[in-house]
């Protein structure tokens, strides 16, 4: 299996970490090879060991400005900040336990936009002391200054008080001068710690000139290497160590010294403190970011940046491009070679950030975040090609229609068939007909009115119907803003249905229908979620003996069976025992594998059918099988809806899992490279590629593989009902999506579809 892409990487994720800078590396083999001597030792091996490491301290003073301050050399920021708030607690909990006030009310702070890390270790050595203080964060503006009146008001009553410099997913750096004024001022006993990592090398730092009690650094975050890093320790700061030992580093923390990374991390202070350095100027900084800023803003028009650059480091930007999930947009850069993060590296499996959540921005900016950060060490050429590669990257959105350029709309490839697009866990689905140009929208968000609009556009369709399955209660349809943008004219009910509807009689039931090219798209009324709820069918037309069971396509069943459960019927328009009666009617126009499509994908599982839900939702099948009573079903429903008082937090569910619903995920094969080549080339096995195709544009294509985006697999699983047992193996970038994507097909039924182990990331390394 080959990939033609070529292309070397640009590192935009210094945040999360940077690659260790050649001379630091060299550094460290150099220690490893020369002085390995344990600096404990008092013969000249051990001795030289020392002064390196005296050395590095006193660098790391200087950078700092420590003055008299401990400088204790530590593994990185994790346990710089263990040990600074265990040190304070310790000291807190003596003064308490002393004055008799451990059982009063106490309070620990922390900025709403620090690490995770600080308040994780404050509810950690909170509940192992015994303090049992309550732990509050500090509220911050849409610009991420914290809350001085907050703090002025509860500091007072404060044994801790947890801050960053500068904010690790944004850039925001808090003006420490005035904080400390606040703080202070409030409380001049109360112990500070400052988070300094991602402060380093962007902004001057003078500890020795503030009151902060602690402030932890990390190494690998400035191109040294992981595993190294130092906590200041102000003088007459009061210190608990947190390993205990040999009594290393003059007893504060035990355990033999890493002499390598120390080695490193001092070529990296040499090169702060030197007037001719491979690290930029400030001046320089505020200048790439402008190029940056520039060409991210031309090449998507729909950007908008996450924070202010007034109160910013010029290394961060943090983006969101409305319409495309930050997962879209790090894939799109990913294929182009530019690496960026979603938020915070240390919380890439969360869909949102809570760090914009807390500065109150939209729910979508949150869950489309994308940060850019890059390092002192960044050049000019490097900014350049970025550049070029972002450009590059908003072109291949334009060429698959995703990015609207008039001028090349004939040379667009026809889209045909079912698309799925996704903001957070609500779908839109877009149905075309390629040879007629038309198409209908089943679900419009608001979130995608652009994309729809330029996809309709790019792709020169006829919008036959647009329609939402119900009224939304977690959202606004974009159908409105839709229709005008489209110029859409005719009489339709409030869904959107149109009242020039056709209508035939199936079992002596009556169902209103419209054309779409050689397609029905059939409405049946399935109230129960909502009083207004409707399916959509998308059929063969039905003539003769031929019935909707056997000629469905795609059954859009808006939030009545959604994947794992059932629609919630606790909303105020909602009944229980009209969705018993919706089931029962979907059960009998629907075969057992007609692929049900569904308002709300919570398990990124695509799609669903009848036979598949019934194994693992226990009252779905009842209802089809009628085993259940209408008054058992609303007792039943009852209950699992109680589930949701629990779940719905900041957003509106509209389904909760019955307890014990879900069955096992089967394994799926997984192929190496190497066991893949052989596949290929031994049996029947076909690769189907699941990128996008504006990944493909991007000279990401491999040999012999068919493309099928993720977008349009519910369309490739329709179009495969008869063909099961074919051996196909998904391949993605990194093998996360293809091995979702591979579950959810074996879900429904394809029993031989495996995927590729790590992606062709892994694929091309091997």
């Amino acid at each position: 299996m080959n990939n033609n892409n070529n292309l070397s990487q640009i590192y935009l994720d210094a945040n999360a970490t940077t690659p260790v800078l050649p001379q630091a590396a060299n550094a460290a083999m150099s220690a490893m090879e020369h002085l390995f001597g344990n600096p404990s030792s008092s013969h000249i091996t051990g001795l030289r060991a020392k002064n390196l490491m005296e050395q590095t301290r006193a660098k790391a003073k200087q950078i700092i400005g420590s003055a008299n301050g401990k400088i204790i050399f530590t593994s990185g920021a994790t346990e710089g900040i263990q040990t600074a708030i265990l040190s304070a607690l310790v000291s807190a909990r003596t003064r308490l336990v002393s004055s008799a006030q451990l059982g009063e009310d106490f309070y620990l702070l922390y900025g709403a936009t620090e690490h995770k890390a600080v308040p994780e270790s404050l509810k950690h050595w909170n509940a192992i002391l015994g303090i049992n203080a309550k732990i509050i964060a500090i509220p911050v503006d849409r610009q991420g200054n914290l809350d001085h009146a907050f703090i002025s008001t509860y500091a007072p009553k404060s044994l801790m008080i947890c801050t960053m410099a500068v904010n690790n997913e944004t850039g925001v750096y808090q003006d420490i001068s005035r904080l400390e004024h606040t703080i202070r001022h409030a409380n001049p006993d109360i112990f500070w710690m400052v988070d300094c990592v991602q402060a380093l090398g962007k902004i001057s730092l003078n500890l020795a000139q503030t009151s902060i009690d602690y402030a932890p650094f990390s190494g690998h975050k400035l191109y040294a290497p992981k595993g190294i890093g130092f906590v200041y320790i102000r003088e007459n700061a009061p210190f608990t160590p947190v390993i205990a030992g040999g009594g290393q580093e003059s007893g504060l923390r035990s355990g033999t010294e890493n002499l390598p990374g120390m080695a490193a991390i001092n070529v990296i202070f040499e090169q702060l403190i030197a007037e001719e350095s491979c690290f930029a100027d400030h001046q320089t900084l505020h200048t790439f970011r402008q190029q940056l800023t520039d060409t991210l803003k031309q090449a998507f028009p729909q950007i908008v940046f996450n924070h202010s650059f007034d109160n910013s480091v010029p290394t961060t930007l943090n983006f969101a491009i409305k319409g495309f999930s930050s997962k879209e947009i790090m894939d799109l850069f990913d294929a182009a070679n530019i690496r960026v993060s979603s938020g915070s590296a240390c919380s890439s499996k969360v869909t949102r950030s809570f760090v914009l959540d807390a500065m109150g921005l939209p729910a979508w900016q949150s869950e489309s975040a994308i940060r850019l950060s890059f390092g002192p060490a960044m050049t000019q050429d490097e900014v350049n090609q970025a550049c070029d590669r972002i450009s590059s990257a908003a072109n291949a959105l334009t060429q698959s229609c995703m990015v609207l350029d008039s001028a090349n709309m004939n040379d667009k490839t026809p889209l045909n068939g079912l698309v799925q697009l996704r903001s957070g866990a609500s779908c839109t689905w877009i149905y075309v007909d390629a040879p007629s140009k038309q198409a209908f929208i089943i679900d419009p968000l608001p979130e995608l009115t652009e994309r729809l609009d330029t996809l309709l556009q790019c792709q020169q369709l006829t919008l036959v119907a647009l329609i939402d399955t119900h009224g939304h209660a977690d959202h606004i349809s974009g159908r409105e803003l839709l229709t005008l943008k489209r110029g859409i004219t005719g009489h339709t009910d409030a869904l959107g249905w149109p009242q020039t509807s056709l209508t035939f009689t199936e079992n002596n039931q009556q169902f209103e229908y419209i054309t779409v090219a050689d397609k029905w798209l059939v409405k049946v009324p399935t109230p129960g979620h909502t009083a207004d709820s409707i399916s959509l069918l998308l059929c063969h037309p039905i003539t003769g003996s031929q019935t909707l069971a056997n000629n469905t396509l795609f059954a859009f069943c808006g939030d009545t069976i959604l994947m794992g459960t059932l629609g919630r019927t606790n909303f105020e328009s909602s009944s229980a025992k009209a969705m018993y009666a919706s089931i029962e009617l979907l059960s009998a126009v629907l075969a057992p594998q007609s692929l049900i499509c569904p308002s709300h994908d919570y398990q990124h599982e695509f799609a669903t059918h009848l036979t598949a839900e019934c194994l693992r939702n226990t009252l779905l099948q009842q209802v089809i099988q009628g085993t259940i009573s209408v008054d058992e079903f609303v007792s039943h429903k009852a209950k699992i809806d109680s589930q949701l008082n629990d779940q719905i937090g900041t957003e509106i569910l509209c389904g909760a899992l019955p307890a014990g619903s879900c069955h096992k995920v089967t394994p799926i094969t997984e192929y190496s490279a190497a066991s893949l080549d052989v596949a290929l080339n031994t049996s029947k096995v076909k690769l189907i590629d699941i990128r996008e195709p504006h990944e493909y544009a991007l000279q990401h294509s491999l040999d012999s593989c068919e493309n099928v985006p993720l977008t349009r697999l519910v369309q490739f699983m329709q179009q495969h009902q008869h063909d099961k047992r074919s051996e196909w193996v998904l391949v993605c970038r990194s093998g996360s999506r293809s091995l979702v994507a591979a579950q959810a097909m074996h879900r429904l039924g394809f029993t031989n579809v495996a995927h590729l182990k790590g992606g062709y990331a892994l694929a091309n390394a091997s």
